[in-house]
């Protein structure tokens, strides 16, 4: 490299100081920047992942005997008994699981 790319820039006239400032003027830019990338991931990101836990949540709590349900390891099963944290799934003929309400993860076709 040389001196002159390791040196600082040269000192701006007034058109490259309001340049420099930008649409904002100085740090406070930088700072409605970073608050408008949060809202940004916020509303493409956060919110649909929160809307979707709620629906899990719902979906979880409106289990009835009956139903028939996928859980996270991909067994199907049809719900047998509904406990406060448990799920009795029967998943053959002659073949019931308990599984944790929580890995309850949707209806079959949903």
């Amino acid at each position: 490299m040389t001196i002159f790319m390791m040196s600082p820039a040269p000192a701006q006239g007034a058109e490259g100081a309001a340049g420099a400032g930008g649409l904002f003027g100085g740090g406070s830019g930088m700072i409605i920047m970073m608050v408008l990338i949060f809202a940004v991931m916020w509303l493409l990101m956060i919110r649909p992942q929160q809307k979707q836990q709620k629906e899990q949540a719902r979906f979880r709590e409106s289990l009835q005997k009956g139903t028939k349900v996928v859980t996270a390891g991909g067994i199907h099963g049809t719900v047998k008994e509904v406990n406060a944290s448990t799920v009795t799934l029967q998943v053959d003929k002659d073949v019931t699981i308990e599984v944790d309400k929580a890995m309850i993860m949707r209806a079959p076709g949903a």
